[in-house]
Formats: structure tokens, C-alpha cells, sequence
């Protein structure tokens, strides 16, 4: 004799629209992220400039990796432009945060690094500027960065620091290290932060590497090891187009775990000439 299965009891309906409801919620989530992300990197793509300024001697060449699982988008940048006073600029920078906002805020501190850099007369003033830029918004953010100038008559190298990640230097010879300058605190923080200028002057050819800490830093690879693994990389290539460079140096990030979106950008200078008396 055949037997009916009891009804299910009401609790038992309740919980199956539960779940279904619950289902539908974290398909809606996901998608919603999943548009998040895809915007993000939008943003990112277009903020990020195509080419950057090169001049005899010098040539310059970056690149980018978003994070692999495709969360953490949208807070690293680089960028490089020509100043009136002739001048080259470049700087990198890691905002804190991701996704959108990140993505907004860092298109923020690009563009308003442009317009201080105009009247600056040195990377320190630059970050300073910027920083009580960004603390007048009021956004509640914060990036780190470096800014370099180079003066083509000089063939010299200025540079400062706002909380990030040291560069990298090497040469032809074999010569190589930490551009571990003193800085300051990342823009965004403090009111009236001072940010010390560093000069160098490129009397060997070689490469001069910035970078932000997803290239070198994941949850179980820790910063000194990355920093060290693209000295010897960027050491092994100083010769090569800066294209070259950048992609070595950006190998490291297989290390990490891509847990972090990435920025590298080179600069690949020739001997400067001797000088005069």
C-alpha cells in the first residue's frame, strides 16, 4: 500500500521561502559587486594616461595589474607629464580603499597633483599642497605617493615621499639599491605636513623604479623579500627598455598573490653628460 507523505508543516514552507528569498538576495549582492568591480576598473582604465612623457636620454614606461579576484580595484594610479618650466614630472600612488570611491578619489589626487605641480617649486611643495588639498574636501580618504621632477639640463632627479613604498635604483655597472628617502605621512591625514626633497644625478645609465606595495607585499610575502626580489630584477635589466623593466618588476607580484591591485613605472635614463669646469 502506498503512503502519503505528510504535508510539510508550515515552519518547513517558511524556511524553503527563506532560503529562496536569502538566494535571490545574494545573487542580486553579487551582481551588484560584479558591476561595482566592472565600473571600477572602467574608472581606472580611463584615469590611467596611455603614454607618458620622454624626452633624449630618458624614457619612461609603467603598468598595471588589478587584483586577481577583481575586489581590490581602483586605488593604485601613476602618471607623468611636462611642466612649463621644462621640466618632467612623474609620481605613483595607492589610495586607500578600493572599488569605486577608491577610483573617484584617486582621479582626484591625479589631477590635483597636475594643477599644484604647475606652481610648485619642488616635489616637497607639491605633496604639501596637494595634502591640504585633499584635507579641505574633507572625504575621508587617504593615498600614499611619491612625486619626482627631473630637470633635463641638470640631468637630476628630485623626489619625495607621502607614506609610500621606497623606490628602486640601478645601474649599468652593477650598482644598486633603496631610494629609502626620508617622507612624510600620506596625503590626507595631517594638516601642514612637510615632505623633505631628495636629489640624485644619473651619472651612470641605468633605471629608476617606482612602485606601490601590491607589487611587493601579499599576506604571506612580506615587504622586505619583495623589495629585495625587484632590486635584483630591476639590477638585472637596468640596461633594457624601460617596458622590459616594468615587466620585471611586476613578476614579483606572483608572489603576492595579486591580493592587491599593482602599479609599477620606470624611468630609464642614460648617462648624463660631464660637467662643464
Amino acid at each position: 500500500m502506498l503512503r502519503r507523505r505528510p504535508p510539510r508543516s508550515a515552519s518547513a514552507d517558511d524556511l524553503l521561502t527563506t532560503l529562496g528569498r536569502l538566494t535571490a538576495q545574494a545573487r542580486e549582492g553579487a551582481e551588484t559587486q560584479r558591476a561595482r568591480v566592472e565600473l571600477a576598473e572602467a574608472l581606472q582604465h580611463e584615469m590611467l594616461p596611455t603614454v607618458l612623457p620622454a624626452i633624449p636620454g630618458l624614457r619612461a614606461a609603467a603598468t598595471y595589474a588589478p587584483a586577481r579576484h577583481g575586489l581590490d580595484i581602483g586605488g593604485d594610479w601613476y602618471d607623468g607629464f611636462p611642466l612649463p618650466d621644462g621640466t618632467l614630472a612623474f609620481c605613483i600612488g595607492d589610495v586607500q580603499g578600493h572599488d569605486v570611491e577608491a577610483a573617484a578619489f584617486m582621479g582626484q589626487i591625479r589631477f590635483g597633483l597636475r594643477a599644484v605641480a604647475v606652481h610648485a617649486p619642488d616635489p616637497g611643495e607639491v605633496l604639501r599642497r596637494a595634502n591640504d588639498l585633499l584635507l579641505s574636501v574633507d572625504c575621508g580618504l587617504f593615498a600614499t605617493c611619491t612625486f619626482v621632477r627631473f630637470d633635463p639640463v641638470a640631468w637630476e632627479l628630485s623626489s619625495a615621499r607621502a607614506g609610500h613604498v621606497p623606490g628602486i635604483w640601478a645601474t649599468t655597472d652593477g650598482r644598486h639599491g633603496l631610494a629609502d628617502d626620508p617622507g612624510g605621512l600620506p596625503l590626507g591625514i595631517a594638516a601642514g605636513e612637510k615632505y623633505p626633497v631628495s636629489h640624485r644625478r644619473f651619472a651612470t645609465a641605468g633605471a629608476f623604479v617606482l612602485l606601490t606595495d601590491g607589487v611587493v607585499e601579499g599576506p604571506s610575502f612580506p615587504i622586505e623579500a619583495g623589495l629585495a626580489q625587484v632590486t635584483r630584477l630591476v639590477s638585472a635589466n637596468a640596461g633594457g627598455d624601460p617596458a622590459t623593466v616594468a615587466d620585471a618588476a611586476m613578476s614579483v607580484a606572483e608572489f603576492t598573490g595579486h591580493t592587491d591591485d599593482s602599479a609599477v613605472l620606470v624611468l630609464r635614463f642614460d648617462a648624463a653628460a660631464p660637467r662643464a669646469g
